[in-house]
């Protein structure tokens, strides 16, 4: 299974300036509960994002997509496409769980093969917001949806979750 994580305010943003613009700890913890041991998959600027005491994000195979040949993520795999990342990881085989973090290039070249999408939406708006999430379309059935939250930090959230809707 494929599932696509990430965080968004009103307008669909994810990030500005290679930072999560909001602190929402809660959100943090429910994105450690969903990818538990499972691989994540990155690109390398969500990559670069990550604070170095994070990297690799602990108990997780790290994969990290890059263009440059010549990168190296130290305690990840670097890899040239998402396929690869896919084929490395055995993300279609039975029984794994695969969760792909981002950004921007990365969730519209993966929310297409996805299976479910786990989006914390943050009650707020971004100014200058500069990488947005991928539209979700009418593939997408809603499965559940939180109520709304306010985070120790402030900002109140809620989880909603997507399936794909088979065809």
């Amino acid at each position: 299974m494929i599932q696509l994580v990430w965080a968004q305010d009103r307008d669909g943003a994810i990030g500005r300036a290679n930072t999560i613009p909001w602190r929402v700890p809660e959100d943090m913890r429910r994105f450690k509960e969903l990818t538990g041991s499972s691989p994540v998959i990155m690109g390398r600027r969500t990559w670069e994002s990550l604070p170095a005491r994070f990297r690799p994000l602990p108990g997780r195979r790290n994969v990290v997509i890059s263009r440059n040949p010549e990168l190296r993520a130290d305690g990840a795999d670097v890899v040239g496409s998402l396929d690869d990342a896919y084929a490395l990881v055995g993300a279609r085989d039975e029984g794994t769980t695969v969760s792909v973090m981002g950004g921007e290039q990365i969730y519209r070249a993966a929310i297409g093969g996805a299976d479910e999408l786990r989006v914390t939406e943050i009650d707020l708006t971004v100014d200058n917001a500069d990488a947005f999430a991928p539209e979700i379309d009418e593939t997408w059935q809603e499965v559940d949806r939180g109520e709304w939250l306010t985070s120790s930090a402030g900002p109140r959230y809620r989880f909603v979750d997507y399936r794909r809707i088979a065809d």
